[in-house]
């Protein structure tokens, strides 16, 4: 028999809690996390610079919702507090909530299929079946490694989402980072891309020609995904349902 569902205590941004321990859970599930490395970012506040994120070196598959801490992306004390954040979550997730008011969720993942696209020569998602094409014209490559992602290099990575149509960067030699609206809009949008991203590989490694849809098809795509209705929602919805009938303690 599953386990009650503990709630989460008298804490700020309940929802918003919950929403970001069930995307970490199931990130950790489907093997897309980075040992305790990685992080995922939550803007709270209307101008994005207050932000959910989570703690230093803790596994996905651990987090609850009570573990998040509530960082200000202009705080300069930031990192000196007892509660500080890793480094490098401070430097990229500080620097996209500081520079990125459209990002309002913001995952950065090194999972495998993604990163694999991320170290080739050309890093582009060729559409060649729907999910790809959910991609067209929609991500932005960063050519420009640069080191672990210290505030300077958070700071210029978030340069590279000034087209507001850019959703995901392909972060050459790293990985990738995924904006969205909220928790289910990006954890969905990541999801996919990681599944698009594989289909991509292992075409590649069939050697054979690719069947590239044209850029009129791809788009058109694109937009029917983009307009899809309740997606996202019934995507995280489903899986916060799979986790509470397991007894999941996330929202605790």
């Amino acid at each position: 028999m599953p386990q009650t569902v503990t709630q989460l205590p008298n804490l700020p941004y309940k929802q918003e809690r919950t929403d970001m321990a069930v995307a970490f859970r199931w990130t950790a599930r489907l093997n897309m996390h980075e040992s305790v490395a990685n992080h995922f970012s939550l803007a709270v506040n209307d101008d994005g610079t207050q932000f959910l994120m989570n703690p230093n070196q803790m596994h996905f598959a651990r987090i609850k919702a009570s573990d998040m801490l509530l960082i200000d992306a202009n705080d300069p004390e930031t990192l000196n507090g007892p509660n500080a954040p890793d480094p490098t979550a401070w430097g990229l997730h500080g620097g996209i909530h500081r520079l990125c008011p459209q990002a309002r969720c913001a995952m950065h993942v090194h999972s495998i299929h993604a990163t694999v696209l991320a170290s080739l020569a050309d890093s582009r998602l060729l559409p060649i079946d729907q999910n790809t094409a959910m991609f067209f014209n929609r991500y932005v490559i960063d050519e420009e490694y640069g080191g672990l992602a210290f505030e300077e290099e958070g700071a210029r990575c978030a340069q590279l989402f000034a087209n507001p149509k850019h959703k995901v960067m392909i972060m050459g030699n790293h990985g990738v980072l995924v904006i969205g609206d909220s928790v289910a809009d990006t954890f969905n949008r990541m999801y996919y891309f990681e599944r698009a991203a594989e289909t991509y590989i292992r075409a590649l490694q069939t050697g054979q020609a690719l069947r590239v849809l044209s850029d009129e098809i791809a788009e058109k795509t694109a937009q029917e995904l983009d307009n899809y209705p309740e997606q996202s929602e019934k995507h995280l919805s489903e899986l916060k349902a799979i986790l509470d009938d397991e007894g999941s303690n996330y929202a605790a």
